[in-house]
């Protein structure tokens, strides 16, 4: 009898210095993004990551050398309000289009000049056996916080 895995989906949120407009353009550029978190298989020093911003487009990075990694695709674009994107990587971070995730990332305004920022990542359970490992990689403090943590001062600057 097999055992059907059930995963909670990892919540982040912070609250940024910027109207969600703001928040949304910043978040979708992936400027914040740091240069660690490549998973180019050139090998070649990351340059950018970007989303083409409707539904259907690509959240890829690209190399010096030119070469191109699909990390997703955008399900769900509304700025500046939510988007919804896949997340193709395996429990060793390499691509897997096989094991299909989301993450979905809202910006709602507190005040004038403030957003706050949820992200859900879910569907571990698309992972098999390897789906704890994915989901508590992503919700370590190198994960998901962190990086939520580079935007945000990214969005204050």
């Amino acid at each position: 009898m097999s055992r059907t895995i059930s995963l909670a989906p990892v919540l982040k949120n912070i609250d940024v210095d910027a109207p969600p407009a703001r928040a949304f353009k910043i978040f979708a550029g992936f400027r914040w993004w740091p240069r660690s978190h490549s998973i180019l298989p050139s090998k070649s020093p990351q340059v950018a990551v970007a989303v083409e911003p409707k539904v259907g487009g690509r959240w890829f990075e690209r190399g010096e050398d030119g070469s191109e990694c699909d990390w997703g695709k955008v399900l769900v674009w509304e700025p500046p309000r939510r988007m919804v994107m896949t997340w193709l990587l395996d429990s060793t971070f390499q691509i897997n289009p096989k094991v299909v995730t989301e993450v979905e990332v809202t910006f709602t305004a507190i005040g004038v000049d403030r957003t706050r920022v949820v992200l859900e990542h879910r569907l571990f359970d698309r992972h098999g056996e390897e789906g704890e490992k994915v989901r508590a990689a992503v919700d370590s403090p190198d994960g998901w916080a962190g990086l939520l943590t580079m935007f945000a001062e990214a969005a204050a600057a």
